[in-house]
C-alpha cells in the first residue's frame, strides 16, 4: 500500500524522527504505485508554485518553506523554520531505491538548519 502524506511543522519529512506523525495535516492512500505518484506530482505542483523555496529528492520526499513562516521555540530558545512537507511512502516508510525518481531532486534554497535539539534527543 501507498500513502501520500502532507505535514507541516519543525522537520522536513525525511527526518521520520520519533512523534513525526504529530505532524501529519493530511493523508490519502493509494493501491496502486502511479496513482500515488500521480497525485504526488499534483500537489508537488501545487505546493512548488505557492511556497517560495523547496527542497525535494528523489525519494519522493519533498519541503517547502517560507521563511517568513517560523516559530520560537521556548527548550531551544530560538526561532525555527517551519516546513510543508510532502511524502510518498510505501507500506508507511520510505519507497525503494527501484521506485526513486530523479527528476524529483530539486532546490532552490538552503534549508534553514536551526533545528530543536531537544527533540533530536528525544
Amino acid at each position: 500500500m501507498y500513502r501520500i502524506i502532507e505535514m507541516y511543522g519543525d522537520y522536513e519529512a525525511w527526518w521520520l524522527i520519533d512523534g513525526w506523525e504529530e505532524d501529519i495535516v493530511s493523508s490519502r492512500n493509494f493501491d496502486d504505485y502511479y496513482e500515488a505518484l500521480k497525485y504526488y506530482k499534483k500537489l508537488w505542483i501545487q505546493k512548488a508554485r505557492r511556497y517560495p523555496y523547496l527542497k525535494s529528492r528523489s525519494d519522493l520526499m519533498s519541503a517547502f518553506w517560507d521563511t517568513k513562516d517560523q516559530r520560537w521555540c521556548e527548550e531551544c530558545d530560538d526561532y525555527l523554520q517551519q516546513y510543508h512537507s510532502l511524502a510518498l511512502l510505501e507500506d508507511d516508510g520510505r519507497i525503494p531505491d527501484s521506485k526513486c525518481r530523479p527528476g524529483y531532486s530539486k532546490a532552490n534554497g538552503d534549508l534553514p538548519h536551526r533545528l530543536c535539539k531537544i527533540k533530536l534527543k528525544a
